[in-house]
């Protein structure tokens, strides 16, 4: 892995691919927007916290304001990921 945290050229690509993903939230079929690296994040909270996808994304949904469906998820997964890593936020991160 390299100073960046990117460690392959075509895997970081791969993670960076925007893909629409369908999602079924109270009762509505919806889709968003995402990258495959927050989709996969997302997915393995919602495993962790044993909740099925489209409730954490309810949430995330409930809890969004005038926020981007797709917005409101990629912060959801940052806050998350920045709570796993005492002490360090995205200002303080290397670009």
């Amino acid at each position: 892995m390299t100073a960046t945290g990117i460690d392959d050229e075509g895997s970081f690509a791969q993670r960076t691919l925007m893909r629409k993903h369908s999602i079924v939230i109270a009762g509505h079929r919806t889709s968003v927007s995402l990258e495959d690296a927050f989709w996969t994040a997302l997915r393995a909270i919602a495993g962790r916290r044993g909740v099925p996808l489209a409730r954490l994304v309810a949430e995330i949904d409930a809890a969004r304001g005038q926020a981007n469906l797709s917005s409101a998820i990629r912060v959801f997964v940052l806050a998350q990921a920045q709570a796993q890593r005492p002490g360090e936020s995205a200002a303080s991160s290397p670009p």
